[in-house]
């Protein structure tokens, strides 16, 4: 099972958040972890920020973006390309999701069709898990 993350999925990989255990219970039971390219500039700039808002957080900050450097290799790297952006500027539209969102949705579709086992789909937002659903992935949290 192929487990893709979306960047607030990834973040609780790295930070401990609400459901930060039960995403790295499901990472431990997948065979593969799967992100966009942009989660990566969308995971650094959240701890980037989160460490100007609350001062005290900045070493762990700093070492939880350093565990996504050292891990970073490590996963498949769904990329942008123009078809991909074109998708999901479709599903913007049918689903009515957020620019970002609706790129990690394409990202995830774009892997569901090319994989050839079944792609989880690890997001924390309920339009996004809907979208999912609707296009034959599982979402989690369930």
């Amino acid at each position: 099972m192929i487990l893709y993350c979306d960047t607030s999925a990834l973040i609780k990989l790295y930070l401990q958040e609400e459901a930060s255990t039960a995403m790295l219970e499901h990472a431990a039971q997948a065979g593969m972890l799967a992100v966009c390219r942009i989660a990566w500039a969308e995971a650094m700039a959240g701890m980037a920020r989160r460490a100007r808002e609350t001062p005290a957080d900045a070493e762990t900050l700093q070492a939880a973006r350093q565990r996504l450097r050292e891990h970073w290799p490590r996963y498949a790297v769904v990329e942008l390309t123009q078809a991909l952006v074109e998708l999901a500027g479709d599903y913007a539209d049918a689903f009515a999701l957020r620019g970002y969102d609706s790129v990690q949705l394409a990202a995830a579709r774009t892997l569901q069709i090319a994989a050839q086992e079944p792609v989880r789909f690890a997001c924390f937002d309920a339009r996004l898990r809907k979208a999912a659903s609707v296009l034959g992935m599982t979402p989690i949290p369930a």
